[in-house]
């Protein structure tokens, strides 16, 4: 019995309940290839599974149709479409999600906005810049490229910025830089109904605004549920005249959550503040052919003019020192920062090395930095308790950490383990005044946590806000609520 077994996902996606499920309307699809032409809409099964999955855990569940609009007019033709038919509307960026965001529950059609790539008004006096959904993350820094200028959300992934900006996206940058919410300055929004909204007002780009109700914060994170975000206005950031990043082993975890709460509370401006445990530290350095003790480690990465970072420097080593950490060694060069970096990336595919045939399920909370090293401790040792193979990583530096599981999906007993692990981490974050998920968002598998979290009247609020925006429940549905 699989995991999505085990969670209930099967029932839940097998009946598609939240919409009736029902064939389309006799020439719909003609009328959706009358909107964008014959080789920009598919009802092929391999193209439709394709499109029905992200890369969770998540049973595939296809939509039965996808399109591929290349201009936000298009876009407002096709939902208009689907509302007037009541046909379910799935958004689709890469499909590097972790909770089944763009899976289409109920069918409908998938619309795949990555033939949208346009980036325009770059501002380099307002640090800013506007993005299609098409654009990734790394093609905006590689467009950056000598401008001076960077955009520093990376959550490991080459995901789409808008799709970023839909789930809330966080990573390793975050605990200097921010989320994807105070990143994004406005949206250009194609509601249910084919309506056209500017969440901060067509062409601004203000830093602050205090103008109504703030649109801008309650379309990030809402994982699709409530239209297409078919453009991005995005913060940039100066890129940082100096950078040096190292990694240290230290004896137990909580010397090495201890250090980064010590760090923080120094008000050492650092930029980058990765906890791995012993387990996936060994799983890194084998799988990246790195030498890295088998220890409790963090890799940290400071930012700042020269003068600034060697005082930056000390003040760490003092307090890795005080911690019981290993000797500091600075990498300062670009090619020596980005090996080290890349070996975190790789992190996920180093778990599952651990145990060849296995698949993966990374859990994500995220609670506050005062709690974090009881929290992390207490996981660990559950971990131990359940007897899984579940490796630690996370952004601690902003108190979030993942725990990626790698198990049988064909042993029943194993998979109802990690099931009740990943219940009672969700809640132990709640009990610690957290969240259930600090960046993967909700989608299909947190619904329950969400109510655990917000309270009955929290849920019945953002059930209200979807029904003004998405009164059929069209977008997205089976999703977050």
């Amino acid at each position: 019995m699989s995991l999505r077994r085990v969670l209930g996902l099967g029932r839940a996606l097998g009946r598609r309940s939240y919409c009736s499920k029902s064939p389309l309307p006799p020439d719909f699809v003609e009328a959706l290839r009358a909107v964008v032409g014959t080789p920009n809409v598919s009802t092929a099964m391999a193209v439709r599974e394709q499109h029905g999955h992200d890369e969770s855990m998540h049973v595939c569940a296809p939509p039965d149709a996808v399109v591929w609009p290349h201009a936000v007019g298009q876009v407002q033709e096709l939902a208009a479409l689907c509302y007037r038919y009541r046909v379910p509307m799935v958004p689709f960026g890469t499909g590097t999600g972790l909770e089944g965001g763009v899976n289409a529950v109920q069918g409908g059609v998938c619309f795949d906005l990555s033939r949208m790539d346009a980036i325009m008004e770059l501002s380099l006096e307002d640090f800013s810049v506007s993005v299609e959904p098409g654009v990734t993350r790394k093609a905006l820094n590689s467009y950056l490229r000598g401008t001076g200028l960077w955009f520093p959300v990376d959550p490991g992934a080459d995901a789409s910025l808008c799709g970023m900006a839909a789930t809330g996206a966080s990573g390793t940058n975050a605990v200097r830089y921010g989320t994807m919410r105070p990143n994004v300055l406005n949206l250009r929004v194609v509601l249910p109904d084919g309506r056209l909204l500017h969440t901060a007002g067509a062409g601004r780009q203000p830093r602050k605004r205090a103008a109504g109700y703030d649109l801008t914060s309650l379309f990030v994170g809402s994982e699709g549920t409530l239209g297409f975000l078919t453009m991005a206005t995005l913060r940039l950031h100066p890129l940082p005249e100096a950078s040096a990043a190292t990694a240290t082993a230290f004896p137990t975890v909580q010397a090495a959550v201890d250090c980064t709460v010590q760090v923080l509370q120094a008000a050492v401006p650092v930029a980058r503040i990765e906890f791995l445990d012993e387990v996936m530290a060994g799983a890194c350095g084998r799988f990246s052919n790195m030498e890295l003790p088998v220890a409790p480690t963090l890799l940290l990465e400071l930012h700042g003019s020269r003068h600034s970072l060697a005082e930056q420097q000390q003040q760490t080593e003092d307090i890795v020192r005080l911690n019981g950490g290993s000797s500091l060694v600075w990498a300062e060069e670009l090619k020596e920062r980005e090996h080290l970096w890349a070996m975190r990336h790789r992190a996920w595919y180093a778990a599952l090395a651990l145990r060849p045939g296995c698949q993966g399920y990374s859990t994500d909370v995220c609670v506050p930095i005062s709690r974090l090293p009881d929290v992390v401790v207490e996981t660990k040792r559950d971990l131990q308790d359940s007897g899984l193979t579940g490796p630690m990583v996370g952004h601690v530096g902003d108190g979030n950490f993942h725990c990626i599981l790698v198990f049988d999906t064909q042993d029943e007993n194993e998979a109802q383990r990690v099931h009740a692990f990943t219940k009672r981490l969700g809640r132990r974050a709640l009990a610690a005044g957290g969240t259930c998920t600090g960046e993967h968002g909700v989608g299909l598998g947190k619904r329950a946590l969400l109510l655990e979290e917000l309270g009955q009247e929290g849920l019945d609020t953002l059930r209200s806000i979807k029904a003004a925006l998405d009164p059929h429940n069209l977008m997205n549905p089976g999703k977050v609520l």
